[in-house]
């Protein structure tokens, strides 16, 4: 489920983030430029990619956090059971920290986490990896470089945890690190780390050393530590520490002197990677998931073992024989409120379901997540009910013994909650999936799972499009699970794009003239590349693949649909009148050129390729090449044409040493002129123009005096303003960017692995932008309640609850503050504080709350002494009752 997001990303990259806590890391100072406050949110998807870790703290009830691959960190809010990113701020320089390869949350002060960051350990990622480090559970983290790189998106990245706090003295971190680098520990809280110079081995095993590109044939090192708490007091070092290693044939080693010295652990097996070690200090045992590969799609055997730590006995307690698996163990966990229950996975059981295992005996006897009552037929331990995510059947109707939807897959990790035994959580390639009601699986019924799974969104975003009529909001193009039809970016689609189903879509357009002809391209092991739609992407249909088609490449719809030019991997640029029948190709085009359409002219389309702009003004059948000079000479470049006015396109790409920035033509790409303001452009998109203007507003992923981020231009271009801070970069947003037509103000944000984001102004001359000066009658509740606090500062939901008998279309709350607490960022409603008094208005898209129905908004603020809730509110001249 990652093999096209790693090609997504890096191509990408190689070739040139909202609901909850907007965190950041520390900034430098920036150029002044004119800026405007956005709120941002994500189109839900909810999940979408994979979750490799899952870390609850040892003693506060239900902190607990989820590391990705590729879309950053997240911090589980029980109140609302709901995910909160916490690596937004990572910047568009440092990108690769939006891989998490391990995650640690400090048992002795719960106020603390650490991240290790780094998305490949080869060439595709430009910077080493690093350590962060929070005091305030994420919302702000400090950053210590290291001196080499971490692969978060790297073979092997679910194997873990490779970071850990040592559980009795918790200023001492190890870290273990790939590509030879060895063990590292810190003394001093994260802050500075240095190599365990006597640790005797760096690991071995790569998963194949053919691979020129250095991802596959990377040592994959040191890959998890854990220690025994039982060994050490409150303020001293723990003595007995043990460290997995990438080498099959010495994989674990041990510490009885606080990392002094080390030692191979007698009488280990032999012939496989121990993924994890999961130590139970009650009874004395460490468990280990062993698999013959390094995961995580990979894995044909496996075994389960355990480790008497007070005798070094060794036993095999794997729950089928070596000869009947054909995967390998990884997620492995121990229920802390009855240690002699341990579960684990098949993490690489693709066909036909992962597997969960779980014994109450220590692992002398096991029952499985489902087993065959007569071949194909299976009889399940639990219901799986995915009302909140249906696209998670994938729209398949599999054949016995295969079930839709999936108990998982890529399932290497998963937790016992340790103060709940009823609640599991564990990751999949598409989701993360848990239960409240476990222990029935012990007493013979069945237990439920459920996507668990909201706020956390990790698809990597290729191409994205937002009509300007008709029932879709947006179409978006995703790496993985293809992508999706939103007509309420508030909620999850039924389905992503089916008939055919893409493992990723490349790249999709509409008719500017009419929104319901659709087309999309993508990547298919078998099967036809593109589809159309005639009915706004609700329904769809398979095209033909003219010979040689290997991928989706890019495609252009002409603006009145009667006709697509396509420029496919593996062949060249095509044209076809109609559906995609038949198809001819292209004069005068190379091959792997990007295509576009002009949104007036249905004859005319572009297409761009090494420096050189092409045109075409019979439907695609031929193209000349333009006389434009000075436009960026390699492929890392996306342009549009402007819908209302034939000719109009902007050109944005680059690279760093060469041509690189915005560049705009108004003669249909005959010359083009380049922006002297633009330092540096990636994207480039349009939405509604703003009050009192004519032409369309601009949108773009750029660097603009000297400031990376997503900026606005209601002028074309002759000014800009960032709408994005510092606290919300998301790493690389470079594939695609559009406005919305219909909403002011309104940008849409690819990432590359956060979903797709999108931001509304708070600017109130943004005509539907910002917030109003309502004056609502009826009766109302507020809810406020405080869901995280931490010293020195706090997040807070406020639910706003209608129960009058008439809709409001708009709304004003006012409370104040009993203790001085002040507001720092807010999201979902537009703010302003005045010593202790708050008010927060309702944004462009949220003013509309029927009779009964409620509002949400959040923020984080600081405290001092007491953080008493406010009691009082006020919505217009109105007392709203506290609920």
């Amino acid at each position: 489920m990652r093999r096209t997001r790693i090609l997504t990303a890096v191509l990408a990259l190689a070739a040139g983030l909202l609901a909850g806590t907007p965190p950041a890391l520390a900034a430098a100072p920036r150029a002044a430029l004119a800026a405007d406050t956005y709120t941002w949110n994500n189109a839900r998807i909810d999940g979408g990619g994979f979750v490799p870790g899952i870390v609850f703290n040892r003693t506060e009830k239900n902190l607990a956090y989820a590391r990705t691959d590729i879309g950053g960190a997240y911090r589980w809010s029980e109140s609302t059971k709901t995910w909160t990113p916490l690596l937004d701020s990572v910047g568009w320089d440092e990108w690769g920290h939006t891989g998490v390869v391990s995650l640690a949350s400090d048992a002795v002060a719960p106020d603390k986490v650490y991240a290790a960051v780094g998305t490949y350990t080869n060439s595709w990622d430009p910077t080493n990896g690093a350590v962060l480090r929070s005091a305030d559970r994420g919302a702000s983290w400090q950053k210590t470089d290291l001196p080499f790189k971490l692969g978060g998106n790297m073979p092997g990245r679910g194997m873990g945890e490779r970071l850990a706090i040592d559980p009795n003295k918790d200023s001492v971190l190890y870290l273990g690190a790939p590509s030879g680098k060895g063990l590292w520990r810190s003394t001093d809280s994260g802050v500075t780390w240095s190599q365990v110079t006597n640790f005797p081995n760096v690991g071995n095993y790569v998963q194949d050393s053919t691979d020129t590109t250095g991802y596959a044939s990377d040592n994959q090192g040191i890959v998890w530590v854990t220690f025994d708490e039982s060994t050490g007091t409150a303020g001293t070092a723990t003595k007995t520490i043990y460290v997995g290693v990438a080498d099959k044939d010495n994989a674990v080693y041990r510490s009885t002197d606080a990392g002094a010295t080390w030692t191979r652990l007698a009488g280990q097996p032999t012939g496989y990677l121990a993924h994890k070690g999961v130590l139970d200090a009650k009874n004395g045992y460490l468990y280990l998931a062993y698999s013959d590969k390094g995961g995580p799609y990979d894995g044909g055997k496996g075994q389960l073992w355990r480790y008497a730590t007070a005798t070094g006995a060794w036993t095999n307690i794997s729950p089928v024989t070596e000869a009947d698996t054909y995967y390998g163990f990884s997620g492995l966990t121990v229920d802390r409120q009855h240690p002699g229950t341990v579960m684990a996975t098949a993490y690489s059981s693709w066909w036909p379901d992962t597997q969960l295992f779980r014994s109450t005996d220590s692992g002398a006897t096991w029952t499985k997540a489902w087993d065959y009552t007569s071949y194909p037929n299976r009889s399940n331990r639990y219901t799986i009910d995915v009302s909140s995510s249906p696209w998670l059947t994938f729209g398949a109707n599999p054949s016995p013994p295969e079930q839709t939807p999936k108990l998982g897959w890529m399932t290497e990790s998963l937790e016992i909650d340790p103060f709940n035994s009823d609640r599991m959580m564990y990751g999949t390639g598409a989701t993360l999936y848990g239960t409240e009601d476990l222990t029935k699986w012990d007493s013979g019924g069945q237990f439920t799972v459920k996507p668990m799974v909201r706020g956390l969104e990790e698809t990597s975003v290729n191409d994205l499009a937002a009509p300007p009529s008709d029932g879709a909001q947006l179409f978006s193009a995703l790496g993985d699970i293809g992508g999706f039809r939103h007509t309420d970016l508030t909620k999850v689609p039924s389905m992503m794009y089916t008939s055919p189903t893409f493992t990723t879509t490349t790249s999709l357009d509409f008719a500017e003239s009419n929104p319901n002809t659709v087309v999309r391209v993508g990547n298919l092991d078998s099967g036809p590349h593109i589809a159309f739609s005639t009915d706004n992407g609700v329904n769809w249909f398979a095209g033909t693949d003219p010979s040689g088609v290997s991928g989706g490449g890019t495609v252009a719809a002409g603006a009145d649909g009667s006709r697509f030019v396509w420029s496919p991997a593996g062949a060249g640029v095509q044209y076809t009148t109609g559906f995609g029948s038949s198809w001819s190709a292209s004069s005068g085009i190379p091959a792997g050129a990007v295509v576009e359409s002009d949104r007036v002219d249905p004859k005319t389309f572009y297409g761009f390729k090494s420096g050189t702009f092409y045109v075409s003004s019979d439907g695609g059948a031929t193209f000349t090449a333009s006389a434009a000079t000075g436009l960026p000479s390699g492929d890392s470049v996306r342009f549009k044409a402007l819908p209302g006015t034939k000719g109009d396109v902007w050109l944005a790409g680059g690279a760093t040493g060469g041509a690189y920035g915005l560049w705009h033509s108004t003669n249909g790409g005959t010359t083009f002129t380049k922006l002297a303001n633009v330092d540096q452009a990636d994207t480039i998109g349009f939405g509604k123009a703003a009050p009192g203007a004519s032409y369309q507003t601009l949108y773009t992923s750029a660097e603009i005096g000297g400031v990376r981020g997503i900026f606005r231009s209601t002028d074309q271009g002759s000014t800009w303003t960032r709408v994005n801070d510092d606290a919300h970069q998301w790493g690389w947003t470079g594939a695609a960017i559009t406005g919305d037509p219909r909403v002011y103000g309104r940008v849409y944000v690819s990432t590359n692995g956060r979903g797709v984001i999108y931001g509304d102004t708070s600017d109130t001359g943004g005509g539907g932008g910002g917030g109003t000066d309502p004056t609502p009658t009826g009766a109302c509740t507020v809810a406020y309640t405080i869901t995280n606090q931490w010293t020195g500062g706090f997040q807070a939901d406020v639910r706003l609850t209608n129960t009058g008998a008439t809709s409001w279309t708009g709304w004003s709350l006012g409370w104040s503050f009993p203790n001085g607490q002040t507001v720092g960022q807010l999201w979902n409603a537009d703010w302003t504080q005045s010593g202790a008094a708050v008010t927060a208005k309702n944004v462009s898209w949220n003013g509309t709350v029927a009779a009964g129905s409620s509002v949400s908004f959040g923020f984080t603020g600081t405290w001092t002494g007491t953080n008493t809730q406010p009691t009082a509110f006020k919505l217009g001249d109105q007392t709203c009752t506290a609920a």
